[in-house]
């Protein structure tokens, strides 16, 4: 017999697969300094590992849940049901998070989070085409109301743009030579499969380097599922908003597991604490830019090599953490 978190989803597949270890669960949760009576924000929800956690710390308070995966919503739900007096869930991108607290008429919060990337459940569920390691159908989407997918950027895209992409994204430095075979074999055929794009991949990497630095398509399966979910021009263009949104004293917490993460996630906690303009010979501040708050992570938290082992997935990771002025 199954818990209502194990419940099966319209595919039978176990929802209390979404259930995944959570990254720097406590650093995070420490990172956030709850208060109880606090308002907080998970703006990707996931399996509500964090969520849980938070929830549990809460009295009078409230946590609002948003992820764009109808599957993490539902698993959460489940999950999160012990508090569900002050929780609410919302499917939705995290980028909205403006337009979703207003909609519940909340001006401030005292702290948001955010665990970025891919979750394990979407890695392991075959069907949703994330994984070089199923061959099923190209798809990629973090949100299946979206109508890009992953086979449209592989098919329709051209070989410049394709380049760009697995450069910038994948930082493959055969991306030139990716992007010319993608090209060619579509001419074929239409580019269908994980499968087929892994084949297609492999042969443009030279033998010798496909020997060693993991498995040939990583970098573009990543690329591409970046360039399909708009994931770095999401976060881009959210940082600066959640500070924003934040109480006097209110914290971000941002989980990154690549380069390209961290560097936008420490640009824009540099920007806010130091916002001024003026040039460095200028005896004082003339451009008027006000420091938003401080940066508490001089340096990124990263697991610790008991978490790391129990959890391989989480060896990329970084945490960062920013605090408002008070």
């Amino acid at each position: 017999m199954t818990s209502d978190y194990e419940k099966k989803d319209k595919k039978g597949e176990s929802l209390m697969d979404f259930a995944h270890t959570s990254v720097l669960l406590e650093e995070t949760i420490e990172g956030l300094a709850i208060r109880p009576d606090g308002i907080y924000v998970d703006g990707t929800l996931g399996g509500a590992g964090h969520s849980s956690c938070i929830a549990q710390r809460l009295t009078g308070g409230r946590l609002i849940g948003i992820d764009q995966d109808s599957d993490a919503i539902e698993a959460a739900g489940s999950r999160l049901e012990p508090w569900k007096d002050r929780i609410t869930l919302v499917r939705d991108n995290y980028c909205n998070l403006p337009a979703v607290l207003r909609n519940l008429n909340i001006e401030q919060v005292d702290g948001i989070m955010l665990d970025l990337g891919v979750s394990s459940y979407q890695l392991d569920n075959a069907e949703r085409g994330f994984s070089y390691r199923y061959d099923t159908a190209l798809d990629m989407r973090m949100d299946q109301r979206q109508t890009l997918t992953a086979r449209t950027i592989v098919n329709e895209w051209t070989q410049a743009e394709l380049f760009r992409c697995i450069r910038d994204y994948g930082e493959d430095k055969f991306a030139q030579n990716i992007a010319k075979h993608i090209v060619a074999a579509r001419e074929k055929k239409p580019i269908e499969t994980t499968g087929e794009l892994n084949e297609i991949i492999r042969a443009a990497i030279p033998a010798k380097m496909r020997e060693k630095g993991g498995h040939p398509s990583k970098r573009t399966f990543q690329a591409i599922r970046i360039a399909c979910n708009r994931e770095l021009e999401v976060l881009e263009n959210s940082l600066d908003s959640f500070i924003g949104l934040l109480a006097p004293g209110g914290r971000l917490c941002v989980i990154t597991f690549h380069s390209l993460e961290d560097r936008i996630v420490k640009n824009a906690f540099r920007r806010n604490e130091n916002p001024c303009t003026c040039p460095t010979e200028f005896p004082v501040c003339v451009c008027g830019k006000k420091s938003q708050g401080t940066v508490i992570t001089r340096k990124p938290i990263l697991p610790t090599q008991e978490e790391m082992e129990h959890n391989s997935r989480s060896k990329s990771a970084k945490l960062r953490i920013f605090e408002k002025s008070k």
